[in-house]
């Protein structure tokens, strides 16, 4: 696996620092000349660094004197306190809900709030990293004690989250984190969930699986997902085939839940299996991608079998695909509790691995 650039590690380590209380506001960052001297980089690597400390809002600049940590991130000794905050009001930031996931995870965290004598304010950023960051500034604005935040698919780290979780405010993350950011993240065991998946496959003598998602990029649960699959494949001596690797896929996420692009997803899926004849199964990322699968494997006259991650459940209708089940009723009553712990007293982050559920659905013959 590879290593981060140096100027990330730097920067990693700097922010750390801010985040633990090493370095609090107002307190000088070592110089470029400095910091290359002491972590043996260049001028060049610790310039970097600094620039992208600054750009995020971690450090100011002072002429003729250096820079410090940011007098901005906080108001107060233990962090940043919006204000005329009301104790026991939470914020919660989802991108969407639906019935295959975040509905029940919703209603979990709207159950344990009330008994944790709470109470809620919810915003949709529909997968916008921009409308991320204008609920997460109006419900500071609004005083909430604290936030759970479900983060968008991103190719970078919203700056205003990065900001809020750096200055030790309450906040807490559902499904995925930020790498090399000490937050309390709440999630499902994604790689291990997408092994066990991968593996089912396996066990019925597939050699030939796909992996199908959005892009994966600095979005961790699809990350960990394609890592699974990897794993999966190598613990049985099975070659990955790079091209099996699909994640160009839009229409899964939120802001691009639309008929233009399930079509373009449509399109794309069906060049992919059809240049792809070898292809006995798919492992997909979420259901709604199995689903545009499957379409296209019935107009593709094509029996593969499709498993994904969530699926509606229903009395009436059953499951169509075998996949793994996320206990979200658990996630989001751990996330309130999470929560409400950093609110009533400064704790270090805290990770929480919730398990899941492999559920196994009527078998596909094996072409």
């Amino acid at each position: 696996m590879s290593h981060p650039p140096l100027y990330e590690q730097l920067y990693t380590y700097i922010a750390n620092a801010i985040a633990q209380g090493k370095l609090t506001p107002g307190d000088r960052v070592p110089s470029e000349n400095e910091l290359a001297e002491q972590f043996k980089v260049s001028r060049i690597t610790s310039k970097a660094a600094l620039e992208k400390l600054y750009r995020d809002g971690l450090i100011e600049r002072k002429r003729g004197k250096g820079s410090f940590v940011s007098l901005k991130l906080t108001a107060t000794p233990g962090g940043v306190k919006p204000v005329n905050a009301t104790p026991r009001i939470l914020g919660v930031v989802m991108p969407d809900f639906a019935e295959v996931f975040g509905l029940k995870l919703l209603y979990s965290i709207e159950s344990q709030a009330a008994q944790r004598n709470a109470y809620l304010m919810f915003k949709r950023t529909y997968g916008s990293q921009d409308e991320e960051e204008k609920a997460i500034r109006a419900l500071l604005q609004l005083g909430v004690s604290g936030l759970i935040v479900f983060p968008v698919h991103g190719d970078y780290y919203n700056q205003e989250l990065l900001r809020i979780v750096l200055s030790g405010f309450p906040v807490v993350l559902v499904d995925r984190y930020l790498k090399g950011i000490p937050a309390s993240t709440v999630s499902t065991d994604n790689a291990r969930a997408s092994q066990q998946l991968t593996a089912y496959l396996l066990t019925r003598g597939h050699r030939h699986i796909a992996f199908i998602s959005p892009p994966s990029e600095n979005t961790s649960s699809i990350e960990d997902r394609i890592q699974g699959y990897r794993d999966a494949l190598a613990a049985h001596g099975v070659a990955l085939n790079p091209a099996y690797l699909m994640n160009r896929l839009q229409s899964p996420l939120p802001l691009a839940l639309n008929l233009e692009h399930v079509s373009s997803d449509f399109k794309t899926l069906h060049t992919f299996i059809n240049d792809h004849p070898a292809l006995t199964a798919i492992v997909a990322s979420e259901y709604n991608a199995a689903l545009l699968a499957w379409q296209v494997t019935q107009a593709l006259h094509r029996d593969l079998e499709i498993t994904c991650f969530d699926s509606p459940e229903t009395l009436f209708i059953p499951s169509l695909f075998t996949h793994i089940q996320q206990n979200e009723a658990l996630m989001g009553s751990t996330a309130v509790d999470m929560l409400m712990t950093h609110i009533e007293q400064r704790c270090d982050p805290m990770n929480e691995v919730i398990g899941f559920d492999l559920v196994k659905v009527g078998d596909v013959p094996i072409p």
